[in-house]
């Protein structure tokens, strides 16, 4: 366990405070719900890309991802590999007409709001419904987050658990709170940046003081050679059709996320797309290369070093760390967890609070609320939801891998087929749109009570299921319903004639 440092204490200090700045600098920049919940669509390729991937990525990737290599290997590259498809896939196809037909759809600002003006919704009950499964989805996300910088306190400093989830928890909700979307984008600039860098120094120097590439892989052979094959787990056992496909189908999901769709409609320009994706490719699939290397290295090292075992293998990044680096640098790359934590629960907490301030409060109850009275209600919504999130993380038995798998599997399966198809065909309807939130939403949760079945289908991962049926939701009910109004198919009409010729831009802030 690594010891107190005053030098590791000072580095976290003094990264907070960088932190607080930059929410500081957000709040004196927000004055409009567009602005705390969008950054009134601001956003440079660089900004927007590395805040959609610090912002997915998450505590999970310097914990849970190098946990999941440490314990089996190179089985964990089949789960890298779809989500590294996953995020080209949604720049590619999503991210440009997200910008545009968000900001033409009555300039929306949260993914319900935009459904509820895409295909119109006079009684808000698409809107409504959309904004429940955000806040059931992201409570389980943002406790993921909760828990891992539950764990970094408690392995850093020695806290207990419970004071350490309070402790982490203070540290997201503070800044989050003040500066909104443009403080937590810029924000996850800085934190991706961290977080790639601290991934990409720690196997090199973990590997050379293990004696090379050649003397580590040398002792995961003679360790475990079932950790060094895609096709068997760790106990030798030949890795199924069901176990390949659920691990791969990680990538589905990057289509239904909502705090990566916010990046999409918060970027500056569609022509800025392109750029934006190259930087987002490229950043997830050096910072997932090195997070399995991490977890690779890592078991060579503790073969090597100490008696092999390790009581939870997502404290792998830390024991390293600890273990091998000045307690100034150490501090610079156990900050990196915390920059993971807070760059997706600051996103989760946000697009929380857009949901309940602009698709519950406003809609529902009060249609007249001033801009202000907006952003005041997100701000205490931030607040309340942030305590039941750290309710949900009390339990020191929850994975952080465990957590975003059933968040993530969630948000895919609810949002991603709706989405998707919203942007690409003209004949959807609110019916099919409605259909399939609640077809994905209410797979997911029954799904995840399974198990078993012939070929052990039931095993397989519930994003799979989710997206199955909620895209047959959507063919369904839309063709058995009355095609969509004249307005909405002219609207969607136009959408596509402003998205050859160049959407308009929605004007510009200044970075801090």
């Amino acid at each position: 366990m690594p010891k107190l440092d005053a030098a590791i204490t000072a580095t976290f200090l003094i990264y907070l405070i960088l932190m607080l700045a930059i929410g500081i600098w957000g709040y004196r920049s927000t004055k409009s719900s567009s602005g705390y919940f969008l950054g009134g669509r601001s956003l440079g390729p660089w900004p927007a890309a590395l805040s959609a991937g610090a912002s997915d990525m998450s505590g999970w990737l310097l914990l849970g991802l190098p946990g999941l290599a440490f314990a089996s290997g190179l089985e964990a590259l089949w789960l890298a590999g779809g989500l590294l498809l996953g995020t080209w896939l949604n720049w590619l196809l999503v991210a440009r007409r997200l910008r545009a037909y968000s900001y033409a759809a009555g300039d929306a600002l949260t993914i319900p709001e935009f459904f509820a003006n895409r295909f119109g919704d006079p009684r808000h009950i698409l809107q409504g419904v959309s904004a429940f499964f955000v806040l059931l989805f992201f409570l389980f996300y943002t406790s993921s987050g909760l828990v891992a910088g539950g764990k970094l306190f408690e392995t850093v400093f020695g806290f207990d658990y419970e004071i350490a989830v309070i402790v982490g928890s203070l540290f997201v909700v503070s800044y989050t709170l003040f500066g909104g979307f443009l403080a937590v984008s810029w924000t996850d600039l800085v934190q991706g940046l961290l977080m790639a860098a601290a991934l990409l120094l720690v196997p090199v120097i973990v590997i050379s003081a293990d004696g090379g590439l050649g003397t580590m892989l040398g002792t995961l052979q003679a360790r475990n050679p079932n950790l060094l094959t895609l096709w068997q787990d760790n106990a030798g056992t030949p890795l199924g059709i069901v176990a390949i496909v659920s691990l791969a189908a990680w990538g589905l999901g990057y289509f239904g996320q909502p705090h990566i769709l916010a990046r999409f409609a918060g970027i500056r320009s569609g022509a800025e797309v392109p750029r934006a994706r190259r930087i987002a490719v490229t950043w997830s699939g050096l910072s997932m290369a090195g997070a399995i290397l991490v977890g690779l290295a890592g078991a060579a090292w503790l073969e090597t070093n100490t008696s092999g075992q390790l009581g939870d293998p997502e404290t792998i990044f830390m024991v390293l760390v600890n273990a091998l680096f000045h307690p100034v640098i150490a501090g610079i790359l156990l900050a990196a967890i915390l920059a993971a934590i807070m760059s997706t629960a600051d996103s989760q907490l946000l697009v929380s609070s857009s949901a309940l301030a602009e698709d519950f409060y406003r809609q529902l109850l009060r249609p007249a609320a001033s801009q202000r009275e907006i952003v005041l209600v997100g701000r205490f919504a931030v607040v309340m939801l942030a305590v039941i999130a750290l309710l949900l993380a009390y339990d020191p038995e929850r994975t952080v891998l465990g957590l975003v798998g059933y968040a993530w599997a969630g948000f895919g399966a609810a949002f991603g087929p709706v989405l998707v198809l919203s942007l690409y065909w003209r004949r959807m309807n609110r019916s099919g749109a409605l259909a399939g939130v609640i077809a994905g939403g209410l797979t997911v949760v029954a799904w995840k009570q399974l198990s078993g079945g012939p070929y052990g289908l039931l095993d397989l991962y519930e994003i799979l299921p989710g997206v199955a049926f909620a895209t047959l939701a959507i063919v369904a009910a839309s063709l058995l319903t009355a095609a969509p109004p004249a307005s909405v198919r002219d609207g969607f009409d136009d959408f596509r004639s402003g998205l050859r010729s160049g959407e308009p831009s929605a004007g510009a802030a200044t970075a801090p």
